[in-house]
């Protein structure tokens, strides 16, 4: 993967849908972790035009978690690693925290911490929020505007 400039975000989603998806990629045999030890699922979200698969395309599988889901996930078959997944009407690319070369940023919130299961107990680390946060839609949005802009 090519990965252009900062991300949009670094956070974790503890959705119901990353969740059930993080344990159905961790199954597959040999498969590396992809969600952390409250089980979230950590991503570096960048717009779609500074993210490229450079490489391997070929082996990357895609998976949803139903037929009418509008999140597709990709995992390289060659050794089952989720590497990202892309939410359908969306313009960025959420890669899986896992997947990142060198240092990745640290994480800045926690959301939809509503579905983890009863009794998580959360670190009072960063920001966590029972659903989506305003300043989660405010910095997908104003990553949309300086792509219509084409504002590296």
């Amino acid at each position: 993967m090519k990965l252009v400039g900062a991300p949009i975000l670094s956070a974790a989603c503890c959705c119901s849908d990353c969740q059930a998806a993080g344990r159905l990629i961790e199954a597959r045999p040999h498969a590396a972790p992809i969600r952390d030890e409250f089980g979230g699922t950590p991503y570096l979200i960048y717009r779609d035009d500074r993210f490229t698969c450079v490489a391997g395309v070929e082996a990357l599988e895609a998976i949803k978690l139903s037929e009418e889901a509008v999140t597709t996930r990709y995992l390289a078959t060659c050794c089952n690693s989720g590497m990202y997944l892309k939410f359908g009407p969306g313009w960025w690319t959420s890669v899986y925290r896992a997947r990142a070369i060198g240092e990745a940023p640290p994480l800045t919130m926690r959301n939809k911490v509503a579905s983890l299961p009863p009794g998580t107990t959360l670190p009072g680390d960063i920001p966590a929020y029972r659903g989506f946060p305003p300043q989660l839609i405010l910095r997908l949005l104003l990553a949309r505007l300086a792509m219509w802009f084409a504002r590296r």
